[in-house]
């Protein structure tokens, strides 16, 4: 999960974690938790727990997340979906670019103007493999997931490539914000020299 407080004081939750009372007591000491972001078509698990200690929070869904039937069967409320422009609501603080791939995949990444961060899901993955099990770490060597060279997932590669025109476009445009630093879900994110970790990581879509 990314934290991110807003001008207006709120709070953004990007990709909420496992709901946790004392979590969520550090975070309110921040703001008011006013928003919950899923910001591709995985990355929901946790939103409903979120949704019931938050019930003032706008919950926003990356782009054909609703649906899905896994999100209909577990009864996860969505109220706004996410495109390509930042709504109002943060539009003064964050910029987003929505990233296609095939079979309905979309991730929405953010970029954080103020401190120069751009905010990703799984598009990076940069797994530390002395924090992986020792029969996991060739595997996820192999697929190219692992630090210091991590790099999104080889299915995911995949599946992002059936729409490798428009994906290397958004790609584009994220190194184009000239990150500082690259936060994202797995592994350890791009502390320094975001831009240039990211034009490496994202090689195999942008070359």
């Amino acid at each position: 999960m990314t934290v991110v407080r807003l001008a207006d004081g709120g709070v953004w939750l990007h990709s909420p974690t496992r709901y946790d009372a004392r979590l969520h007591r550090e975070i309110e000491a921040l703001g008011p938790i006013r928003h919950l972001v899923a910001p591709n078509v995985g990355h929901w698990t946790y939103l409903k727990e979120w949704q019931r200690h938050c019930p003032q929070a706008l919950t926003w869904a990356a782009p054909n997340l609703r649906e899905r039937r896994q999100v209909r069967q577990a009864g996860v409320r969505l109220d706004r979906d996410l495109g390509d422009a930042a709504p109002p609501e943060w539009a003064d603080d964050l910029s987003q670019v929505v990233v296609p791939g095939g079979f309905g995949f979309r991730e929405v990444a953010f970029f954080h103007a103020a401190s120069a961060t751009l905010i990703l899901t799984d598009l990076v993955l940069n797994l530390e493999p002395e924090k992986l099990p020792p029969l996991m770490r060739p595997l996820l060597r192999i697929a190219g997931a692992t630090a210091p060279d991590g790099r999104a997932p080889i299915y995911l590669r995949l599946v992002v490539r059936l729409r490798k025109r428009d994906a290397a476009r958004a790609a584009a445009q994220l190194v184009a914000l000239s990150p500082e630093r690259v936060v994202f879900s797995h592994g350890a994110w791009f502390d320094r020299n975001g831009t240039a970790e990211l034009r490496r990581s994202l090689r195999w879509l942008l070359d």
